[in-house]
């Protein structure tokens, strides 16, 4: 489930969509007759011999025409608009999307009642289910828009605004930030997975469960590297035991930064910079600010080359 779906909202793929890809193509076909007809105006004035009735052309196309037009409009878009489908926290999936300068956090409520389940830069959800989204920001304004699936809906701090998404067929579909928010506010995507409920339900509870570690001696040096170069100052790894602690309970628990605990199960890296595979992971991780200048992860430039690969290595194994 790699193919991505157009970012178009002349590509719906739910009812919400829907409704805002036949408002715009209204629309547009509207004001393609208001234009050939304006054009063909123009052409008849240009005829000579022809005697001109001000009151005629002022009334009839400066006041009737543009009346009853907009007025359709007006109507049309009201009784369509009513439908679209209203945010309410009731739906049974209920998802929490924070804004950062400049990616996405994502909560999901566990499935137990117990603490968020956290991840980052990708949401997934039931096809064919409503699911809530409540949408703030850790800084400044952004916006989230998912063309396939709905319209625009401003994330401001200070404020929680709700939402409902659907998608009616499974795919990939990628939302992007829709407000200016600063240097890299281009390359802030969000990738959303639409799959079965069945799939889904059991996704949710894999990314509820904590890193499962691994007994391969390159990931076991990548673990023990995140941990002595501090990367857990920032990110979070769920099950991470740090070796310098005595606790054995102690976690890689950062909070500036994206939670990285089942990292390697999502399709990109940097909020939809590059594909998440090791080449571009090992970069990464070297130097972010190739791929996404202005980011605030730091390059680790004192890192050695075997290092560096084995830190990917666990990233990757992070499922």
């Amino acid at each position: 489930m790699t193919n991505i779906a157009q970012q178009s909202v002349l590509h719906p793929a739910g009812p919400d969509a829907a409704i805002i890809t036949q408002l715009a193509w209204i629309l547009f076909i509207g004001g393609t007759v208001l234009f050939v007809g304006v054009m063909v105006l123009c052409a008849l004035s240009l005829r000579r011999g022809q005697k001109v009735r001000p009151m005629v052309w002022l009334l009839g196309g400066g006041v009737l025409l543009p009346l009853v037009l907009l007025s359709a409009l007006l109507v049309f878009g009201t009784w369509r608009s009513v439908q679209l489908t209203q945010p309410s926290s009731q739906h049974a999936v209920k998802i929490a999307v924070i804004g950062h300068m400049w990616w996405w956090e994502i909560r999901y409520s566990h499935p137990d009642g117990r603490d968020d389940v956290v991840l980052a830069n990708e949401i997934r959800l039931p096809v064919g289910q409503p699911v809530y989204l409540g949408l703030s920001s850790a800084d400044v304004i952004h916006s989230f828009w998912a063309p396939a699936l709905a319209g625009k809906v401003d994330m401001i701090p200070g404020r929680v605004h709700g939402m409902t998404l659907q998608a009616d067929r499974a795919g990939v579909y990628r939302a992007q930030c829709a407000e200016y928010c600063g240097e890299q506010h281009a390359r802030m995507a969000l990738h959303i997975v639409a799959q079965p409920p069945a799939e889904f339900k059991a996704w949710l509870a894999a990314q509820a469960g904590p890193a499962v570690k691994s007994n391969s001696t390159e990931v076991e040096r990548g673990r023990r590297a995140f941990v002595e170069q501090r990367c857990s100052a920032c990110h979070t790894v769920r099950g991470v035991d740090d070796p310098a602690v005595a606790a054995p309970t102690v976690q890689a628990a950062g909070i500036n930064a994206p939670d990285l605990t089942h990292f390697g199960s999502r399709l990109y890296l940097g909020a939809g910079a590059q594909p998440n595979n090791r080449a571009n992971l090992t970069a990464w991780i070297a130097n972010p600010h190739m791929a996404k200048p202005g980011v605030r992860m730091p390059a680790s430039t004192d890192i050695d080359p075997a290092t560096l690969a084995a830190l990917a290595a666990y990233l990757e194994s992070l499922k």
